[in-house]
């Protein structure tokens, strides 16, 4: 073990003259408290090292030991349903062990195991020996540590047994036998291999109607949340982690206020998880790196809770990582880079930026796993501009890294419209990708409808610029009937109340029947318009307020009745008479 002595602090970073030979990315024990750090640069005679707690008392004289590895988080079966912090340590024990700085390991929890393999058996690398239930039900993997792999020597019993405990022995090829327990540690800045990646040729649904019909992310694929302050990121990243179709949920608050953190970590436990009516807290792994934490390990939290995504994606899961938001990491990076002496770029940020954020992103992926099952990460991150200016540095950067761009927009926010999701700026470049996908969901007009009603509203948006300046009155009947059947499209299908038991969920059976309901409204209130019937007349139709109420009124398991709406809108509109008809009607 290499040790070094301090000369130099400045706030997260230290410099230090070794008396040994150091790696660069190497863990190190800093001063009496052994506070976790890790090296960033190596010079001729000095090490700097970036600290991930607080340095408050290091002084000059005191020793920094090396720990001869990378910086590694522990990664088991022992993970879900818990909280940490931005390295990876539990802070579920009470306020004792989140103010606790240093070195620390959490207490080895007993874990259900069962065995899946026998001595003489061969395994490769990353294939799993074992099952593990930690108390919530859900069944994980036992995976063997990327690069170790060869015959079983033995294997322990089923039962309870500690997840730090070795459970199995493997004689690798060079003959030396390794001790394998439940969980293995990983250096958080390299990617955990995978066999193959594959295309994201199905979506990830959220049950969002906007996303899923609009602006769809696939599996394994990343999208970008930008709005300003009080545009519903958090909430709507909240949301997603409930009802989106992962089998996984890692939430990352990342410099977020720590009465946002604590109300989700009140709140998760006591939600329902939808698909099996247990706690939601049961599937979802929290890391919670506040404000008025230490600043550099915000820089590493993001870190963690990829590779804690990667680890389950290993197992053949698909997970979702709500990362909330790049923005502040992106400031911990430019703080401890100026703390550095490190010339500034745009913005104030490092000039390595953008390849630090291309380093995240490209993280996340389907792939075939080692084990040969299908697997995949999606990235959802949140990004908090300042003044909700689009054109900064990490919204420019990260919209080159992203397929998915979902704008939220102040105005549609302080209308109280919900998702505030802007449907101009928002774009999905993977969307083609998925009309197979629909199409055998029963929407094979998809891809057509999505593009009629980006249109419409695209319409409405060059209407409205006009009604500003002669008054909406003034326009023709046309332009009129556009702007209603593109309010109706807002209202009724991208509008959804997060407060209702019906509308706060929608599967892609409901969205398709949705899409189609309104398609063949506007179609028949085109083909009204052009026989010379008024807007007002059609705004004033029984069915046009059961659109606007469709999606609160008709649910999951009553798909059948928007077949029903359809046929009364196609009667209601039969009985509309032409202005003349109805004047010279006896």
């Amino acid at each position: 073990m290499s040790t070094a002595r301090i000369h130099w602090a400045s706030g997260p970073v230290v410099r230090a003259r070794p008396e040994g030979a150091f790696q660069l990315r190497e863990a190190v024990q800093v001063g009496a408290r052994a506070l976790l750090g890790e090296v960033t640069r190596i010079d001729r005679d000095e090490i700097v090292i970036q600290v991930y707690e607080d340095t408050t008392g290091l002084r000059p004289g005191d020793t920094v030991r090396g720990a001869g590895t990378p910086l590694a988080v522990r990664l088991g079966p022992a993970l879900l349903g818990n909280v940490f912090d931005g390295l990876l340590r539990p802070l579920a024990a009470g306020a004792a062990a989140q103010l606790e700085s240093g070195v620390r390991r959490r207490t080895p929890v007993e874990i259900e195991f069962a065995p899946g393999v026998k001595p003489g058996d061969v395994l490769e690398p990353g294939t799993p020996f074992g099952t593990a239930r930690n108390g919530s039900g859900v069944a994980q993997a036992c995976l063997l540590p990327p690069g170790t792999g060869g015959e079983i020597v033995s294997v322990a019993p089923a039962g309870r047994l500690s997840d730090e405990a070795p459970v199995c022995s493997v004689r690798g090829a060079d003959g030396a036998v390794v001790e394998i327990a439940m969980s293995h540690d990983w250096p958080v800045r390299v990617p955990r291999p995978a066999a193959a990646r594959l295309p994201s040729d199905e979506p990830l649904l959220t049950g969002q109607r906007i996303l899923d019909s609009l602006f769809p992310v696939g599996l394994g694929g990343k999208a970008a949340i930008p709005g300003g302050f009080g545009t519903g990121k958090t909430v709507l990243l909240e949301t997603l982690a409930k009802w989106c179709h992962a089998d996984v949920i890692v939430y990352l608050g990342c410099g977020e206020r720590g009465n946002e953190m604590a109300g989700l970590v009140e709140e998760f436990p006591q939600l329902a998880d939808p698909r099996t009516n247990r706690p939601l807290m049961e599937r979802t792994v929290i890391i919670a790196n506040t404000s008025n934490m230490p600043v550099a390990a915000r820089e590493a939290s993001i870190y963690s809770a990829i590779t804690v995504a990667e680890y389950f994606r290993d197992q053949g899961k698909h997970v979702a990582l709500m990362a909330d938001s790049t923005s502040r990491w992106a400031e911990a990076l430019r703080e401890v880079s100026g703390r550095l002496g490190e010339l500034p770029g745009e913005g104030g940020f490092p000039p390595y930026l953008s390849s630090r954020l291309a380093e995240f992103y490209e993280r996340a992926a389907r792939v075939r796993t080692l084990a040969g099952d299908t697997g995949s990460v999606t990235i959802l991150s949140a990004i908090s501009p300042p003044a909700g200016d689009f054109s900064e540095p990490v919204t420019s950067h990260t919209k080159r890294y992203v397929r998915s761009y979902w704008a939220l927009d102040t105005k549609r926010a302080q209308a109280r419209f919900y998702p505030a999701i802007h449907p101009l700026q928002s774009y999905s470049e993977n969307a083609p990708d998925f009309a197979r996908w629909w199409e055998a969901s029963g929407n094979a007009r998809w891809l057509e409808l999505r593009r009629r009603f980006l249109t419409l509203l695209d319409e409405q948006a060059k209407i409205e610029r006009m009604a500003r300046i002669i008054g909406k009155d003034a326009l023709p009947p046309g332009q009129r009937l556009t702007l209603t059947c593109a309010e109706l499209v807002n209202d009724a299908f991208l509008r959804q109340s997060a407060f209702s038991e019906v509308d706060r969920y929608a599967g892609p059976a409901r969205q398709a029947a949705m899409m189609q309901v309104l398609a063949r409204f506007v179609a028949l209130a085109e083909a009204a318009g052009h026989a010379g019937v008024e807007p007002e007349a059609i705004e004033r139709m029984e069915g046009f307020r059961r659109l606007q109420r469709m999606g609160e009124e008709i649910g999951e398991d009553g798909i059948e009745r928007f077949a029903q709406l359809t046929a009364a809108l196609e009667r209601e509109f039969a009985g509309l008479a032409k202005p003349e008809e109805a004047r010279h009607a006896p």
